[in-house]
């Protein structure tokens, strides 16, 4: 299975693949295997790249408190941070750094509703530079979960990935694991939470989208329940 985000870019790699293997007949000689192996490499990195597969979430998730990885990857940062846009204040941001060679499909950290999302131009540093959450380019959603706790997570562009694609919309009804877009060819992924939220990962831990818990969030409130009428006693 592969991302359809990637379909454009799958389809180029095919022609081009053809070209290459057309040209390099017609050459003939030592150019012939030298352009169809480039075009076949070409190929079939792309499809390697755009592979989607499918991932389930783990049986702990099934109450909806887990905070799963929103991208494949390694944990590069775990710190106290100040978040001004949707948390407003102390937060604690987990980063994951995505190579090239990582699926590159990103999906919700958490159940809730989306209600901050905003795509920001910018640089393009290195995926794993401190600064690259603050200035490369980037989209920053904001996900309410059902305890009311906010919870933020940004797609950042590296110095490869020149394409973020996300398709979600403030108002939209989310679930942890859900698919919800692609950064292209190396990348980072933040998720930021409230302080205090319990934490299980370090940095150098290895992390898989959608299955990985990376902490878990407060429970549900629950509705206090209707206390009975006071029984009336008849008046004499």
């Amino acid at each position: 299975m592969f991302a359809r985000e990637g379909y454009p870019l799958i389809a180029a790699a095919l022609a081009l693949s053809i070209a290459l293997f057309l040209v390099g007949h017609r050459l003939g000689g030592p150019w012939e295997w030298s352009l169809i192996l480039l075009g076949v490499a070409a190929l079939g990195f792309t499809l390697y790249f755009f592979r989607d597969p499918k991932r389930v979430p783990p049986p702990e998730a099934a109450g909806g408190r887990t905070l799963l990885a929103p991208a494949d990857g390694k944990v590069v940062e775990v710190r106290e941070t100040q978040e001004p846009l949707y948390l407003k204040g102390p937060a604690l941001q987990i980063s994951i750094f995505l190579s090239p060679l990582d699926v590159h499909v990103n999906r919700v950290p958490a159940d809730g509703v989306i209600e901050y999302v905003e795509y920001v131009p910018g640089d393009y540093l290195v995926a794993w530079h401190p600064k690259a959450s603050e200035k490369n380019e980037r989209s920053q959603i904001g996900l309410r979960h059902p305890s009311g706790t906010p919870v933020l997570f940004k797609q950042i562009a590296g110095a490869v990935a020149r394409r973020i694609v996300y398709h979600l919309k403030e108002g939209d009804v989310v679930q942890a694991g859900d698919r919800f877009g692609i950064v292209k060819f190396g990348s980072r992924m933040d998720v930021l939470v409230p302080p205090g939220t319990p934490v299980h990962v370090q940095v150098g831990d290895r992390v898989t989208a959608g299955v990985s818990i990376l902490g878990t969030l407060p429970p549900v409130p629950t509705a206090d329940p209707i206390a009975p009428a006071a029984h009336e006693t008849p008046s004499a």
